[in-house]
C-alpha cells in the first residue's frame, strides 16, 4: 500500500513537471506587454465609439492610446519578440 502510494506521488509529480514545462516552452514571450497591448487596442475601440468629443479630450486620449501601443511595440521590437 504504502509503495503504492509512493508511486502515484512520483507519477503525479512527473505529469506536473512534464505538463510546466509544456506551458514554459508554450507560453507567450512577454505576456504582460501583449496584454497591456490588447487593453489598449480595447481602449482605443472604445473611445472610437464614444458618442462625444469632450472637448477634445477624447481625441487626444485616442492619441495618446495609440502612441502607448506603439512605443509597446517599439519595446517588443527592440527586445526580440514576435508581434
Amino acid at each position: 500500500m504504502k509503495k503504492r502510494i509512493i508511486l502515484s506521488v512520483a507519477a503525479l509529480a512527473t505529469a506536473f513537471a512534464l505538463g510546466a514545462g509544456t506551458v514554459a516552452l508554450t507560453a507567450e514571450p512577454h505576456p504582460q506587454i501583449h496584454a497591456a497591448i490588447r487593453a489598449l487596442r480595447s481602449a482605443a475601440g472604445h473611445l472610437e465609439r464614444a458618442a462625444h468629443d469632450y472637448g477634445g479630450h477624447r481625441t487626444k486620449a485616442l492619441e495618446l492610446v495609440r502612441g502607448a501601443e506603439a512605443e509597446l511595440q517599439q519595446a517588443l521590437a527592440y527586445a526580440g519578440a514576435p508581434r
